[in-house]
């Protein structure tokens, strides 16, 4: 009978003047996949049976909390204390506190931007890539579609939010806010799951779901695909209302070699249950080298 996979529990790792909190699964002699989230995500959103499952396929499985997020350093709402420059190097330093030299990198979509960062700067620490609900950026690449209308209408709002000391709001209004971004792939009941645990685990709610929409620039390039030069895999929905489908499309053109695998019926979220299956048998074929 297959056991669960050795869970480190979660470490707090320095980084710069910040903690970071980490978790990994499995066998630190495996290789390391290190999963970045998305802008406004913590952990949690890799949801414990999808990191179980790959680190069951013989991979040591790193997630963790983005700054603002989770049980990270969390800085006032509305005055993050850092840059996309320092988010690059958070992810860094979890690999260097775990004692992970390489490793295969997973990221979802600020999370895939933060991806091409490391490759691009860091080469030598990075065995591969995959890409989730990611646009390519670099030079301008005219032509791509833009966000639906509701999502253009989301933006737009600014009218007050909920007040996100209220437990039972603030999950709700997290559900919510998963739900417009997802496609028909979605299960509201899973994520107020998911969203009452990230709730109970987040120092500052408020500076979750607001730091990381405005980040200063802080002159750092955008990434440019055509300069990645890893085996990369591209995820993404084929109903992902933030970057459609053609995003998808022209950043897997972008970046020599890469190869698309589209999701049906999913939308700009991470993976959903019912597509644990191939999504992760994709990640595991890509990982194994």
């Amino acid at each position: 009978m297959a056991t669960d996979p050795v869970r480190s529990g979660e470490l707090l790792l320095p980084s710069g003047d910040a903690l970071v909190c980490a978790e990994a699964f499995g066998s630190a002699q495996d290789p390391t996949v290190l999963l970045i989230g998305g802008a406004a995500s913590s952990m949690d959103y890799w949801e414990d049976g999808f990191c179980a499952r790959l680190a069951a396929a013989g991979r040591h499985v790193v997630r963790y909390d983005l700054r603002d997020t989770g049980r990270s350093t969390a800085y006032p709402a509305g005055a993050p204390g850092y840059t996309r420059t320092d988010l690059v190097a958070d992810a860094l330093a979890v690999l260097d506190g775990l004692g992970a030299r390489t490793a295969h990198l997973v990221g979802i979509s600020m999370g895939a931007d933060l991806a091409q960062c490391i490759a691009l700067g860091h080469p030598e620490r990075v065995v591969s890539l995959t890409l989730e609900s990611a646009t390519p950026g670099g030079p301008d690449r005219p032509g791509l579609p833009p966000m639906e209308p509701r999502l253009k209408a989301v933006f737009a709002d600014q009218g007050p939010g909920p007040d996100w000391t209220d437990r039972a709001a603030a999950i709700e209004a997290m559900v919510e806010g998963e739900r417009v971004f997802a496609g028909s792939v979605f299960d509201a009941e899973r994520s107020r799951a998911t969203s009452a645990r990230v709730y109970d685990r987040t120092t500052d709610m408020a500076a979750m779901q607001t730091n990381h929409w405005i980040l200063e620039e802080d002159g750092s390039p955008d990434p440019d695909p055509a300069n990645i030069t890893v085996p990369t895999l591209v995820l993404h929905g084929t109903e992902d209302p933030l970057f459609p489908l053609p995003h998808g499309q022209a950043l897997a053109g972008a970046i020599p070699g890469a190869r698309l695998v589209p999701l049906p019926g999913v939308g700009h979220q991470y993976p959903p249950e019912p597509l644990w299956d191939p999504v992760l048998a994709e990640i595991t074929a890509h990982t194994a080298r």
